[in-house]
Protein backbone atom coordinates (compact mmCIF):
# COMPACT_ATOMS: atom_id res chain seq x y z
CA UNK A 1 0.00 0.00 0.00
CA UNK A 2 2.80 2.54 -1.02
CA UNK A 3 -0.27 4.84 -2.31
CA UNK A 4 -0.14 6.67 1.10
CA UNK A 5 3.30 8.32 0.12
CA UNK A 6 1.62 9.51 -3.00
CA UNK A 7 -1.22 10.94 -0.66
CA UNK A 8 1.03 12.25 2.03
CA UNK A 9 2.66 14.69 -1.12
CA UNK A 10 -0.41 15.67 -2.31
CA UNK A 11 -1.69 16.88 1.33
CA UNK A 12 2.06 18.76 1.86
CA UNK A 13 0.64 20.91 -1.66
CA UNK A 14 -2.67 21.03 -0.24
CA UNK A 15 -0.70 22.47 3.15
CA UNK A 16 1.20 24.62 0.95
CA UNK A 17 -2.11 26.05 -0.93
CA UNK A 18 -3.44 26.91 2.75
CA UNK A 19 -0.60 28.62 3.80
CA UNK A 20 -0.40 30.49 0.82
CA UNK A 21 -4.29 31.54 1.15
CA UNK A 22 -3.76 32.16 4.64
CA UNK A 23 -0.88 34.17 3.66
CA UNK A 24 -2.94 36.32 0.04
CA UNK A 25 -0.23 34.57 -2.23
CA UNK A 26 -0.95 33.92 -5.44
CA UNK A 27 -0.93 30.48 -6.75
CA UNK A 28 -1.57 28.49 -9.48
CA UNK A 29 -5.22 26.82 -9.35
CA UNK A 30 -4.55 24.09 -11.99
CA UNK A 31 -1.88 22.33 -9.50
CA UNK A 32 -4.90 22.61 -7.21
CA UNK A 33 -7.12 20.92 -9.56
CA UNK A 34 -4.34 18.66 -10.86
CA UNK A 35 -3.60 17.77 -7.44
CA UNK A 36 -7.23 17.16 -6.47
CA UNK A 37 -7.60 14.86 -10.02
CA UNK A 38 -4.60 12.81 -9.08
CA UNK A 39 -6.64 12.09 -5.34
CA UNK A 40 -9.74 11.43 -7.20
CA UNK A 41 -7.81 8.65 -9.67
CA UNK A 42 -5.15 7.56 -7.59
CA UNK A 43 -6.51 7.58 -4.09
CA UNK A 44 -10.41 7.25 -4.30
CA UNK A 45 -10.99 5.23 -7.22
CA UNK A 46 -7.49 2.86 -7.32
CA UNK A 47 -6.16 2.78 -3.69
CA UNK A 48 -9.58 2.94 -1.27
CA UNK A 49 -11.68 0.89 -3.85
CA UNK A 50 -8.76 -2.05 -3.41
CA UNK A 51 -9.37 -1.39 0.42
CA UNK A 52 -12.91 -1.47 -0.23
CA UNK A 53 -13.36 -4.29 -2.27
CA UNK A 54 -10.74 -6.34 -0.48
CA UNK A 55 -9.53 -5.72 2.76
CA UNK A 56 -12.63 -4.11 4.40
CA UNK A 57 -14.76 -7.79 3.83
CA UNK A 58 -12.29 -10.04 5.06
CA UNK A 59 -12.11 -7.89 8.12
CA UNK A 60 -16.00 -7.84 7.91
CA UNK A 61 -16.38 -11.13 7.19
CA UNK A 62 -13.87 -12.32 10.49
CA UNK A 63 -15.15 -10.16 12.86
CA UNK A 64 -11.72 -7.96 13.42
CA UNK A 65 -11.78 -4.18 13.62
CA UNK A 66 -14.74 -3.61 11.96
CA UNK A 67 -15.74 -0.47 14.18
CA UNK A 68 -12.30 1.06 12.42
CA UNK A 69 -13.50 -0.39 8.81
CA UNK A 70 -16.42 1.00 9.27
CA UNK A 71 -15.12 4.66 10.38
CA UNK A 72 -12.32 4.29 7.35
CA UNK A 73 -15.21 3.56 4.98
CA UNK A 74 -17.40 6.61 5.42
CA UNK A 75 -14.19 8.81 5.55
CA UNK A 76 -13.60 7.22 1.90
CA UNK A 77 -16.86 8.71 1.12
CA UNK A 78 -16.60 12.01 2.62
CA UNK A 79 -13.05 11.99 0.98
CA UNK A 80 -14.91 12.08 -2.39
CA UNK A 81 -17.15 14.28 -1.59
CA UNK A 82 -14.68 16.84 -0.35
CA UNK A 83 -12.35 16.04 -3.51
CA UNK A 84 -15.89 16.99 -5.73
CA UNK A 85 -15.73 20.30 -4.02
CA UNK A 86 -12.15 21.16 -4.32
CA UNK A 87 -12.09 20.13 -8.38
CA UNK A 88 -15.07 22.29 -8.24
CA UNK A 89 -13.86 25.51 -6.69
CA UNK A 90 -10.21 25.08 -8.32
CA UNK A 91 -10.25 28.32 -10.74
CA UNK A 92 -8.98 31.52 -10.72
CA UNK A 93 -12.60 32.98 -10.87
CA UNK A 94 -13.92 31.22 -7.75
CA UNK A 95 -10.22 32.64 -5.99
CA UNK A 96 -10.92 35.98 -6.28
CA UNK A 97 -14.10 35.48 -4.19
CA UNK A 98 -13.41 35.93 -0.56
CA UNK A 99 -16.15 33.56 0.28
CA UNK A 100 -15.37 30.96 -2.23
CA UNK A 101 -11.61 31.29 -1.18
CA UNK A 102 -12.69 30.69 2.20
CA UNK A 103 -15.09 27.61 1.57
CA UNK A 104 -11.89 26.07 -0.41
CA UNK A 105 -9.70 26.82 2.14
CA UNK A 106 -11.70 25.24 5.04
CA UNK A 107 -12.44 22.13 2.33
CA UNK A 108 -8.66 21.62 1.73
CA UNK A 109 -8.58 21.98 5.76
CA UNK A 110 -10.92 18.91 6.61
CA UNK A 111 -9.43 16.59 3.69
CA UNK A 112 -6.11 17.17 5.47
CA UNK A 113 -7.42 16.96 8.75
CA UNK A 114 -9.26 13.82 8.23
CA UNK A 115 -6.66 12.24 5.95
CA UNK A 116 -3.40 12.16 8.14
CA UNK A 117 -5.08 10.54 11.13
CA UNK A 118 -6.71 7.63 8.67
CA UNK A 119 -3.57 7.17 7.02
CA UNK A 120 -1.71 6.76 9.90
CA UNK A 121 -4.41 4.43 11.72
CA UNK A 122 -4.15 2.06 8.33
CA UNK A 123 -0.29 1.62 8.15
CA UNK A 124 -0.27 0.80 11.97
CA UNK A 125 -3.20 -0.84 12.67
CA UNK A 126 -4.93 -2.03 9.72
CA UNK A 127 -2.24 -3.28 7.24
CA UNK A 128 -0.46 -4.81 10.33
CA UNK A 129 -3.84 -6.88 11.11
CA UNK A 130 -4.30 -7.52 7.45
CA UNK A 131 -0.67 -9.49 7.02
CA UNK A 132 -1.66 -11.90 10.22
CA UNK A 133 -5.25 -12.32 8.86
CA UNK A 134 -4.44 -13.68 5.48
CA UNK A 135 -1.42 -16.10 4.33
CA UNK A 136 1.23 -15.66 3.05
CA UNK A 137 0.38 -16.80 -0.16
CA UNK A 138 -2.82 -14.74 -0.39
CA UNK A 139 -1.07 -11.72 0.55
CA UNK A 140 1.41 -12.24 -2.32
CA UNK A 141 -1.38 -13.46 -4.78
CA UNK A 142 -3.44 -10.26 -3.47
CA UNK A 143 0.00 -8.03 -4.26
CA UNK A 144 0.53 -9.54 -7.62
CA UNK A 145 -3.24 -8.64 -8.38
CA UNK A 146 -3.63 -5.16 -6.67
CA UNK A 147 -0.41 -4.88 -9.35
CA UNK A 148 -2.31 -6.02 -12.44
CA UNK A 149 -4.96 -3.67 -11.44
CA UNK A 150 -2.52 -0.39 -11.20
CA UNK A 151 -1.31 -1.30 -14.80
CA UNK A 152 -4.53 -2.06 -16.10
CA UNK A 153 -5.80 1.59 -14.74
CA UNK A 154 -2.55 3.44 -15.63
CA UNK A 155 -0.38 1.50 -17.80
CA UNK A 156 3.10 0.14 -16.68
CA UNK A 157 4.85 1.86 -13.81
CA UNK A 158 1.47 3.65 -12.76
CA UNK A 159 2.90 4.70 -9.06
CA UNK A 160 6.06 5.90 -10.33
CA UNK A 161 4.01 7.95 -13.17
CA UNK A 162 2.16 9.35 -10.51
CA UNK A 163 4.67 9.89 -8.26
CA UNK A 164 6.35 11.86 -11.10
CA UNK A 165 2.96 13.44 -12.04
CA UNK A 166 3.25 14.75 -7.47
CA UNK A 167 6.60 15.65 -8.08
CA UNK A 168 6.17 17.69 -10.92
CA UNK A 169 3.15 19.83 -8.84
CA UNK A 170 5.80 19.98 -6.55
CA UNK A 171 8.19 21.96 -8.32
CA UNK A 172 5.79 24.18 -9.91
CA UNK A 173 4.78 25.35 -6.49
CA UNK A 174 8.55 25.44 -5.33
CA UNK A 175 8.43 22.75 -2.49
CA UNK A 176 10.04 19.69 -4.34
CA UNK A 177 13.35 20.06 -2.63
CA UNK A 178 13.19 18.16 0.62
CA UNK A 179 16.27 20.51 2.19
CA UNK A 180 14.05 23.58 2.92
CA UNK A 181 12.01 21.34 5.03
CA UNK A 182 15.31 20.95 7.49
CA UNK A 183 14.87 22.97 10.32
CA UNK A 184 17.41 25.51 10.88
CA UNK A 185 18.71 24.48 14.93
Amino acid sequence: MREHGVLKRVLLIYREIMRRMDARQDFPPDVLAQSAGLIRRFIEDYHEKLEEDHLFPRFRKANQLVDLVDVLYAQHQKGRVLTDATIRLASASVLKADAERQKLRDNLQLFVRMYEPHEAREDTVLFPAFRKLVSDKEYASMGEDFERKENQLFGGEGFEKNVDAVAALEKRLGIYDLSQFTPKV
